[in-house]
C-alpha cells in the first residue's frame, strides 16, 4: 500500500466520525431541534413603567 491509498482510507474513516457526530448533535441554528416550549407564569405582573427621557432646555417667552 503506498501512501495515497492510506491516506484515502483514514481521510473516510475521518469523514464517516464527522458525519456521525453531526447527526448526533444535529442542525445547529433557528432550524435545528425544536425548542422547548416556554413556561407561561400564571399571574403576568404589569411591567414597570419606563423612566422619561432626558428633557431639554426650556424656552420660556421673555416680556420687552
Amino acid at each position: 500500500m503506498d501512501s495515497q491509498s492510506i491516506a484515502g482510507i483514514l481521510g473516510g474513516i475521518i469523514a464517516a466520525v464527522v458525519l456521525v457526530v453531526a447527526f448526533a448533535y444535529g442542525p445547529i441554528g433557528p432550524f435545528g431541534k425544536a425548542a422547548k416550549p416556554a413556561a407561561t407564569p400564571a399571574a403576568q405582573t404589569a411591567p414597570a413603567p419606563a423612566a422619561p427621557g432626558p428633557r431639554g432646555p426650556v424656552i420660556k417667552e421673555v416680556p420687552n
